[in-house]
């Protein structure tokens, strides 16, 4: 390779890398109403979604119930699946605040800790799934966003990944019980 065009395409290739911009947490620390896990995480809340594949289609919704309760800087997320098919499933996340704004979590199909941040009405989570198909198990990233919206209604996008290739992505709803006139 010529030396000018192996000059220029090292620069580009830098230029081009420097020119992405990764959004972070951080960009959500002015956001309002303000994101406390363990205020809007507390009680009884209902969740409705979706599983979209990586062209888009619908695949499954479901219901969850969840009763979360808080002691301390420790809270349980006792959540309940009910899937479209019928099926149903169960998830139990032990929540762990670690300062002001950085949580670990675990659950009995997580792999390892799944981590997360809080910064105004936003909350990034990222975690491996242990994600049983069809009788095979599939470890799968997670790539979680939640915006608050008010404090009866959370949003929630995630991005479900294997080694880098997109699977598809979770939509969610979060309605806590009780709040909605």
């Amino acid at each position: 390779m010529k030396p000018l065009l192996k000059l220029t395409l090292s620069l580009l290739s830098v230029v081009t890398l420097g020119s992405c911009s990764s959004v972070t947490v951080k960009n959500y620390d002015k956001e309002k109403p303000t994101l406390k896990l363990e205020e809007y995480f507390n009680g009884d809340i209902d969740a409705y979604g979706i599983f979209q594949d990586r062209s888009g289609k619908v695949i499954k919704r479901f219901h969850v119930l969840i009763k979360a309760s808080w002691a301390g800087n420790t809270g349980i997320l006792d959540e309940s699946f009910d899937y479209s098919d019928g099926s149903k499933s169960k998830r139990i996340w032990k929540l762990v605040r670690q300062d002001d704004n950085t949580y670990t979590g675990t659950a009995g199909d997580v792999i390892g800790q799944a981590r997360g941040e809080v910064a105004g009405n936003a909350f990034f989570w990222k975690y491996v799934l242990d994600l049983e198909v069809d009788g095979t198990h599939y470890h799968v990233t997670f790539d979680d966003w939640m915006y608050l919206m008010n404090d009866q209604i959370m949003l929630n996008k995630s991005k479900m990944s294997k080694l880098g290739v997109s699977l598809g992505e979770v939509t969610l709803t979060f309605i806590k019980r009780g709040k909605l006139q």
